[in-house]
């Protein structure tokens, strides 16, 4: 059963369902919208720039020697077929009796942002902040901001503990 913003606040007030910094302004009918955080990632390929296009074999390569990442400074630009790396501004802390989902916000959605890949599920007793794998399938860069609104969290029920 997925929390409605009367559940999800009762949560939050009683101390089962943490999200900080909380802002009650950011919940949402069935969902709470979270923040862009500071830090972002540029991922890009070592062998970007060359004529040669480096493959990654997850099972036999460290993928991290084949990669770059790159520091972006606030705010940043997003350009078409970018891959970035950041971070919900929040720190979720999730009870063992839910689960959670990221979803991407539609105004970005529309702007050809996503906001995850394959990652948008969170398991019980998850306690951190929320990574997040944007990538601008979109046809002009988009300029985000850290503490712009960036994606939603939808919590639901388990039938028992975990």
């Amino acid at each position: 059963m997925v929390l409605s913003d009367t559940d999800i606040t009762s949560r939050i007030r009683s101390g089962e369902l943490n999200i900080e910094p909380h802002e009650s302004d950011n919940i949402e009918p069935a969902s709470v919208d979270l923040r862009l955080g500071k830090e972002a990632k540029l991922v890009r390929s070592k062998a970007s720039g060359t004529t040669k296009t480096a493959v990654i074999n997850v099972s036999n390569d460290d993928v991290e020697e084949k990669l770059q990442f790159e520091q972006l400074e606030s705010p940043f630009n997003i350009n078409p077929e970018t891959f970035v790396l950041t971070t919900t501004m929040e720190r979720v802390e999730i009870p063992d009796d839910m689960v959670a989902h990221v979803l991407g916000r539609s105004s970005l959605g529309r702007l050809g942002i996503s906001v995850h890949q394959t990652a948008g599920y969170i398991d019980p007793g998850f306690n951190g902040q929320i990574t997040l794998e944007l990538s601008n399938h979109g046809p002009a860069p988009v300029q985000l901001e850290p503490g712009q609104r960036i994606c939603q969290i939808v919590f639901e029920e388990l039938s028992s503990k975990s």
